[in-house]
């Protein structure tokens, strides 16, 4: 899994590729989280548009980054999600719990 962070205004743009598997990427991404709180960025969205896999460490991951926001004051929500998470996500009734939307635009407006 990589992350690559944008800004766009107030918000940041964090955009996933590869596979979000657990392990090893839920330490990249807190401290991603942890850096971002320190600077006050407590509004996000996540751009998996090119994330090709994803388990339920994965899932985990998504969800403590949301719960880490939320407790800050701020939020997390998903953009760009590809069909194969999308499903994974209906499945695990986890839409219930993030708001997803088709384009990052959108996302970002929903801010506001």
């Amino acid at each position: 899994m990589t992350i690559t962070e944008k800004t766009a205004g107030k918000i940041t743009l964090l955009e996933f590729s590869g596979k979000i598997m657990g392990g090893p990427d839920a330490g990249v991404l807190n401290d991603k989280l942890h850096e971002l709180l320190d600077q006050n960025q407590t509004r996000l969205v996540a751009d998996l548009g090119e994330v090709d896999w994803m388990n339920s460490s994965g899932l985990g991951i998504l969800i403590q980054a949301l719960n880490t926001m939320r407790n800050n004051g701020g939020d997390l929500k998903l953009a760009n999600v590809t069909e194969r998470i999308k499903n994974l996500l209906m499945i695990t009734k986890l839409t219930r719990i993030f708001e997803i939307f088709d384009k990052v635009e959108d996302a970002v407006a929903s801010f506001k």
